[in-house]
């Protein structure tokens, strides 16, 4: 009896983590496929093919065999210890991703005041200037570097940045109206900055109110389940309703170059404003940070179900078990 019950616990950590591990697989080949000019695994699977598709698809295969390779080797690792383990690194993406979003904000919205006062010849030079009206060359030599220094504040700090979001949202909203009403100045800039904060604060936050328990639940059952049996409606409802969703959104985000996520990302694609920020692009790819930290999110929450229902101690207490 104890080693079935055992062998199911091994059973869910292989299943997290393998998810995991396809997830790093699938964004790897995305990569590849879109900016190396790889077929894609659809393509091989298909029938066309080449070495480099096959090397994609040895890309999927190794990283689930590195999943299942991993619990295999740790068998006395809790479930409980996995979970916070995931939770611990998705912190990590979603304080990276408030860096890159405040950098590359500010940054920007600098950079596009400049150019509209035309101050920015005088700065940089003509040539950069011209050069930094290009959506690409703006993206790639300007805002990279910014993500970059973005990743590595996620990595040196603790505190879950986005939170801060808020404030920075209401900050610059009051930028505008104090500007457009005391000054009677306003530009395009501006009101695409609130955008940007703005969808960067719901999208990113997701996970973490995830992590709390505090997205609303429209059940009358839930609350009055013993903890087991929430374990259970937690379990399927983590892959059925969770993690469905976000592949969903990740292969038609990711589909071929047209897609909705990977298609604005490709060309850099602005806002039809000239003198607006250059960011329109980055938020396509707020859905798929989304997506990606939900899906890490979805698999703690599965390992913390499954070690609900079989009663296993430390159950974590979110913010939602306070009130």
């Amino acid at each position: 009896m104890e080693t079935q019950v055992a062998s199911r616990a091994l059973l869910a950590r292989g299943f997290g983590w393998t998810v995991l591990a396809v997830l790093a697989a699938y964004m790897i080949n995305v990569v590849l496929q879109f900016w190396f000019d790889f077929p894609g695994v659809t393509a091989t699977v298909s029938g066309q093919i080449s070495a480099l598709g096959l090397v994609q698809v040895a890309i999927l295969l190794l990283a689930a065999a590195l999943a299942i390779g991993y619990v295999i080797s740790s068998p006395g690792t809790a479930l409980r210890a996995d979970a916070a383990r995931i939770s611990n690194f998705n912190r990590f993406l979603v304080r990276s991703a408030f860096f890159v979003v405040l950098l590359v904000g500010m940054g920007d919205a600098i950079l596009s005041f400049l150019r509209v006062q035309n101050m920015l010849d005088g700065i940089v030079g003509s040539d950069m200037s011209s050069n930094l009206g290009r959506a690409d060359y703006r993206g790639m030599y300007f805002h990279v570097p910014l993500m970059l220094i973005g990743i590595v504040l996620g990595s040196v700090t603790r505190g879950l940045g986005f939170i801060w979001l808020s404030l920075l949202v209401v900050g610059a909203e009051l930028l505008i109206v104090l500007s457009r009403f005391v000054f009677s100045y306003e530009q395009a800039f501006m009101a695409d900055l609130v955008r940007f904060w703005y969808g960067a604060l719901f999208l990113f936050a997701s996970a973490y109110t995830l992590l709390e328990e505090g997205h609303v639940r429209v059940d009358l059952l839930y609350a009055s389940m013993r903890r087991e049996t929430k374990g259970r409606v937690n379990a399927v409802g983590s892959i059925v309703l969770g993690m469905a969703l976000c592949w969903t959104i990740l292969i038609l985000g990711f589909g071929t170059s047209s897609s909705i996520i990977v298609g604005p990302i490709l060309v850099f694609e602005t806002t039809q404003s000239g003198f607006g920020m250059y960011v329109k692009y980055m938020m396509a790819g707020f859905l798929a940070i989304f997506a990606i930290t939900m899906m890490i999110q979805f698999v703690a929450q599965f390992l913390e179900a499954i070690a609900d229902k079989r009663g296993e101690p430390g159950a974590r207490e979110t913010h939602a078990d306070m009130i």
